[in-house]
């Protein structure tokens, strides 16, 4: 058969009926008769990019769509192949051509929407899914798609609208009852993000995303046991980096669990996910403190927007000697806000790692030829450490954001204060070497929007009311008991409890439950989850006498909070560095009185303090000053310290000649 209709009629039937091995050996006879058959090309490059050859499917749909420039289906296959050879610009503008001759296409809008969402250009992304679900309403996967780029837009009732109108499209689908209970569970709706997530897992048992998201439910609902049993399950079906680091920072609220334990798991992640990415040669090192050029630092953070870590690092970038270090940030933002804007203003150069894997933000680092760079983050969501185990850096350091060893070898210090880390008690503990800073680990910038201090509440009520804001997780059952035993010492008293996840019925009613077990009245316990703007939840310390520092996981933000707005905070100091961060701040800030030793401590500190209102008065009136005054919020000496450790790490004197 040599008539090239004929031929092209038989492959296409052939193609139809689902076998494509037959037709592509019929299409490639036609070209070799007719090589500007353009159908036979496009067909040929549908069936080579079906066969994942990307490469060949370009070329063969490139040549279709020049000779079939009206034709709108040919433009979209074109991009999908591009797309494929990661070929995103020419991709976009492929797809774009499509939608020029039929912008009714639903399935090109949906995959643009895609693509615009893989680049990390969400509000594009939102815009165009938006309009394909308003022309496919009846396709499952384009509203999960619209709301995965209404989630990253921070749109979250839009969000959560999508995912439940793919659930009711498609129920038997674990992927998006998975989806619509972390959307649930990110509303602080945990008793039905939990009924998701059991669907999901009726759906597929044993599936690794509904069990990881049933193991974070549990530890922002407090139960600390469930959530490392639901992460162990979901990293016995399917090994995960992401799920092991919450495995890991679930481990730090543990107060049982062996501090040499929580250092082997932290090791094992780093063997598996970032050892085996160590370069063969790392960058070289930077050279003795006789060169002259200015020290370039690099701050990796996924957290340069409004989050506790950037209270902590605007202080510093704001205070650089800007003649002595180039700054580098490195963000991996995904929701940028007036914080990024803010932090941006202090960094000579900002890098947005958001949109690039870890091979290509390595690459990038390594590029800018850094003298040190720092990570903030550790095992926190949407780190990067991946990224510092290809060693784009020739020294590398961990501080703040975490508050435990990375585990990994490519990383060559932590910074910490002889607080925290008191020498020769946890450099076992340890993957870094530790490097203790000259006064406190960190410098707290207040918030502007912080209102002024009110005056002490129990004056005026009558009655003492303790407080916490840290999250649930924190409040394990020896200290929730503790707690009990300081209200039934002082019957009048109250507990204002402030945190996201009792923005659930549930969860608050199992807590109140627990206290009523201890014999505490449930209107004794305030709980309270509403999301709220900084003023208001600063304002909230206007109701609080004295705040409850949690243990064996100590606040960190939430203590420097409290202070500020003229509250003590009662710290029990422990042995291992997330035991001992009260500690340090207590000390820095001039109120080694307020730390306990023992529990029965204390209760002594926190009882004497309720019975003492006129002292408790005097302090409160004062405590903001005392804050601004101490170590933790004097940014211009702090950050003159930070620097010399850093050129004492990466330029360290030259030897004396013989």
């Amino acid at each position: 058969m040599s008539d090239p209709a004929a031929l092209f009629a038989t492959a296409v039937a052939r193609h139809r009926a689902g076998r494509p091995a037959e037709a592509a050996p019929l299409y490639e006879q036609v070209l070799a008769v007719a090589p500007d058959h353009a159908d036979s090309l496009h067909h040929l490059g549908l069936i080579s990019l079906d066969r994942g050859e990307a490469a060949r499917a370009v070329a063969l749909l490139e040549r279709a769509a020049a000779l079939l420039p009206a034709n709108p289906l040919v433009h979209h296959r074109h991009a999908l192949a591009l797309r494929a050879l990661r070929r995103s610009d020419d991709a976009l503008a492929a797809f774009r051509r499509a939608l020029a001759l039929d912008p009714r296409l639903a399935e090109t809008q949906h995959q643009l929407g895609n693509l615009l969402k893989a680049l990390g250009r969400y509000p594009e992304a939102l815009a165009v899914l938006r309009l394909a679900a308003s022309l496919a309403p009846d396709r499952a996967a384009v509203w999960l798609n619209l709301g995965v780029a209404a989630l990253e837009t921070e749109a979250r009732a839009e969000a959560l609208a999508a995912f439940k109108h793919a659930v009711a499209l498609e129920p038997d689908r674990p992927e998006s009852r998975n989806i619509l209970g972390h959307t649930l569970a990110a509303a602080a709706r945990g008793t039905e993000a939990r009924a998701e997530f059991l669907a999901a897992l009726q759906l597929r048992p044993g599936y690794a995303p509904a069990l990881n998201n049933l193991g974070r439910l549990a530890r922002a609902s407090g139960l600390l046991p469930e959530a490392v049993a639901h992460f162990r399950a979901a990293l016995a079906a399917a090994p995960s980096a992401e799920t092991h680091s919450n495995l890991l920072l679930a481990l730090n609220y543990l107060p049982d669990f062996p501090p040499a334990e929580v250092f082997a798991e932290h090791r094992r992640w780093a063997e598996r996910y970032a050892d085996p990415l160590a370069p063969a040669s790392p960058p070289p090192a930077a050279g003795p403190a006789a060169t002259s050029a200015r020290l370039r630092i690099g701050y990796l953070s996924p957290d340069f927007n409004h989050h506790a870590v950037a209270y902590f690092i605007e202080p510093v970038l704001a205070a650089h000697d800007r003649t002595r270090f180039e700054v580098f940030c490195y963000a991996n933002v995904k929701a940028p806000d007036r914080f990024t804007a803010r932090l941006q203003q202090h960094a000579e150069h900002w890098r947005d790692l958001a949109r690039l894997d870890d091979e290509a933000a390595a690459a990038l680092i390594r590029a800018d030829r850094l003298d040190l760079l720092v990570d903030l983050a550790g095992h926190t969501a949407h780190h990067r450490l991946p990224v510092l185990a290809r060693r784009p850096a020739p020294a590398q350091a961990t501080w703040i954001g975490y508050p435990n060893t990375t585990g990994l070898s490519a990383i060559d210090f932590r910074f910490t204060d002889a607080v925290s880390d008191p020498p020769g008690t946890t450099e076992h503990l340890y993957a870094e070497k530790l490097v203790r800073l000259p006064g406190p680990f960190s410098c707290y910038r207040p918030d502007d929007d912080a209102p002024a201090v009110g005056p002490l509440p129990a004056t005026a009520r009558g009655f003492v009311t303790f407080g916490c804001f840290n999250h649930l997780a924190k409040l394990t059952p020896a200290v929730l008991a503790l707690w009990a035993e300081l209200l039934r010492e002082l019957p009048s008293s109250r507990l204002l409890l402030k945190s996201r996840g009792l923005g659930d019925p549930a969860v608050s009613d199992r807590l109140r439950a627990t206290f009523a077990a201890a014999g505490i009245a449930a209107e004794r316990i305030r709980c309270h989850g509403e999301e709220l703007s900084v003023a208001d939840h600063l304002s909230l310390y206007h109701e609080v006498d004295i705040a409850l520092d949690p243990f064996p996981y100590n606040g960190t933000t939430t203590t420097c909070e409290a202070l500020w707005m003229g509250v003590p905070v009662v710290a029990l100091a422990g042995e291992v560095h997330a035991a001992r961060v009260g500690v340090s701040l207590l000390t820095h800030t001039g109120l080694a009185d307020w730390i306990a030793a023992t529990p029965a401590d204390y209760g002594r500190i926190a009882l004497g303090a309720a019975r003492d209102l006129p002292r408790l008065a005097a302090l409160r009136a004062g405590l903001r000053e005392q804050l601004r005054r101490s170590p933790l919020c004097a940014a211009h000496e702090f950050t003159r310290g930070l620097e010399d450790v850093y050129v004492g790490l990466v330029r360290p004197p030259a030897a004396p000649l013989a």
